[in-house]
């Protein structure tokens, strides 16, 4: 069975997803530092970036009425970008991240590829305008 999911909504769970990452990664996380073993400067930092995802993505869902392919890839890419930034400073504080912090960051990239082949699927599908 095949659910389609139309852009505006990929944009608004986008838009709450990234929400939900800057608070994890900005509060509760940096809360939690010397237990995830990342420095905080770099837990606000990957929180301050989904803040900018949020920004766009309720954009599209309330402004946007044409060109819904384009910036769903967009956001898709800008995803994209993020989980190689991640994935780039775990390895880079692999000595003192715990096994708390890798299953965090681990499920997160996963919901995040997730989302980010159902947006490229959708940003190429003939439903979306």
């Amino acid at each position: 069975m095949h659910t389609k999911v139309s852009a505006k909504k990929l944009f608004l769970i986008d838009a709450i997803g990234a929400l939900v990452s800057a608070f994890f990664l900005g509060v509760v996380l940096s809360g939690l530092q010397e237990k995830i073993g990342i420095p905080k400067h770099i837990l606000y930092l990957l929180a301050i970036l989904p803040v900018f995802f949020a920004i766009y993505s309720f954009s599209c869902y309330f402004f946007l009425r044409e060109k819904q392919r384009f910036f769903l890839k967009g956001i898709a890419i800008l995803n994209l970008m993020y989980c190689f930034l991640t994935i780039g400073l775990l390895f880079f504080h692999n000595r003192n991240l715990t096994w708390l912090g890798w299953t965090y960051f681990v499920v997160e990239l996963i919901i995040l590829f997730v989302l980010i082949r159902i947006e490229l699927k959708a940003s190429t599908s003939d439903v979306i305008k």
